[in-house]
């Protein structure tokens, strides 16, 4: 160990080097710009009462009803039983009676900054857009998301300033700048900053530049994308991740390939990061997750939706909540003849579909086995896959694969925060946690497309504009 610890950079004299002030400087100042429209209700350290609700609390149990959420700033400080617990004097109540609140949603894989009007490219990745993105997760109750891998250098600035509070919308966790393949994934047109390391040497130099910046995880693509492209070597990924567990970090892989996936858990991946979907996963592999505690985001949506338009009937195409979701000018796109035609001429329309079935059969076997699933979507980073409504939509895909309504639940909330090591706080609602939670219309445990019934959503304490 020592050894690697000396080829990923790690020794007593590698001091990183300091980043350009002036950059973060800019960086900070557009940040203070996208906040200076109100687009929340300040929290304070005046006692809020949530009273009269049924409340979930991610933790996977029965839904808990007349209870009444508690909560000074940011921090949840009772639940309380009504007509056994008395509510506390003096406070702000807000009656809710009636409805189910539940911890916000957790997208353990997305993309920040590249979606804008039709375009999904890296030119569009400025601070302010991020931070438009940030404010539509929230409004559709997600509260925090990891972005993995297409980051460019305004994220380290950002992401500081949002987990302090100081940005509106969702919560960044990043993985900064991931590591692909020289002429091959992911895209150039929306990953200019990714590492495309040509030699094991080449890998631990990037993980020392990438290191200093203390990325929430690494990230890296090991996928020919169905033989169009050449695929990262083991020599590379094993490189990789030794060199990011030396610095203290954790990697997730994108992956499709059984085999790619094996072999990653062998040489200690901690997190797969799409569904495994040329064939159906082992006994074997499922065990190897489960003891090693290798986390699974299946992204369903992402499958569904590569196929979906192909046929005669989307079944969200006209729904609002799925509209309402979109960039200007892509629900024509979606519903034009010639984006119709398109789909249904993809030479690889059948092996989507399969891939598809095969990643719904690998989710239930997962979790049916332990593997800790967490929820997922890659939404961001095409402009089919709309930020907000994709989480919704996976919950749904999560049920319909075989889970309950309330363990899908879990996997975005409870399963989300462990994975991002933040789960002594969020990912649940209970005392001394973040107070980030959803007020619904209807209970999602009788039908997950109730969390569609958003009436409120609270992030730390603020309740975000909607």
């Amino acid at each position: 160990m020592p050894g690697w610890r000396v080829f990923c950079g790690l020794t007593a004299n590698n001091i990183p080097a300091m980043r350009p002030f002036l950059f973060y400087a800019a960086v900070l100042l557009l940040c203070c710009a996208a906040c200076q429209q109100p687009s929340t209700t300040s929290g304070s350290d005046k006692l809020t009462v949530i009273k009269g609700v049924t409340l979930i609390d991610g933790n996977g149990g029965d839904p808990m009803a007349h209870v009444a959420l508690v909560f000074r700033g940011d921090e949840i400080t009772a639940i309380l039983k009504e007509g056994k617990d008395s509510l506390p004097a003096g406070a702000t109540i807000i009656d809710a009676t009636g409805k189910t609140v539940m911890p916000t949603l957790i997208n353990a894989h997305g993309h920040l900054g590249l979606l804008k009007d039709t375009t999904a490219v890296a030119q569009n990745y400025t601070p302010e857009n991020i931070v438009r993105q940030l404010k539509q997760y929230a409004a559709y109750g997600v509260g925090a998301v990891l972005s993995l891998g297409t980051d460019q250098e305004a994220i380290w600035a950002l992401r500081d300033s949002s987990r302090a509070g100081k940005v509106p919308g969702a919560v960044i966790y990043t993985a900064g700048y991931g590591f692909g393949v020289l002429n091959g994934g992911p895209p150039a047109s929306f990953a200019s900053k990714v590492f495309r390391p040509r030699t094991p040497e080449e890998a631990a130099a990037a993980m020392k530049q990438l290191a200093p910046h203390k990325p929430d995880y690494v990230k890296m693509w090991v996928d020919d994308f169905n033989g169009s492209m050449p695929k990262m070597t083991a020599a590379i990924y094993d490189t990789i991740i030794k060199c990011a567990h030396a610095h203290g970090l954790h990697v997730a892989a994108h992956v499709y390939y059984l085999e790619d996936a094996r072999r990653l858990i062998d040489n200690g991946v901690d997190v797969i990061a799409h569904s495994i979907r040329d064939k159906e996963v082992s006994d074997t592999l499922v065990e190897a997750m489960r003891s090693k505690g290798v986390y699974y985001i299946p992204t369903l949506t992402l499958d569904q939706y590569s196929f979906a338009y192909a046929t005669d009937s989307v079944p969200w195409i006209n729904d609002p909540f799925f509209k309402n979701s979109l960039e200007p000018g892509v629900y024509e796109m979606l519903t034009s003849a010639a984006y119709k035609a398109k789909a249904k001429k993809d030479k690889d329309l059948q092996k989507k579909i399969y891939a598809f079935h095969t990643a719904m059969v690998n989710v239930r076997k997962m979790h049916a086995a332990g593997v800790k699933v967490c929820m997922g979507t890659d939404s961001g980073a095409q402009l089919a896959r709309t930020q907000g409504y994709s989480e919704h939509l996976e919950l749904e895909l999560m049920v319909l694969a075989g889970l309950t309504p309330l363990q899908a639940i879990t996997c975005a909330t409870k399963n989300g925060a462990a994975m991002l090591h933040v789960e002594n706080e969020t990912g649940t609602l209970e005392p001394g946690k973040k107070a980030s939670f959803i007020i619904l219309d209807k209970n999602p445990a009788d039908n997950i497309k109730n969390t569609h019934t958003i009436a409120q959503v609270w992030i730390n304490g603020v309740q975000q504009a909607r």
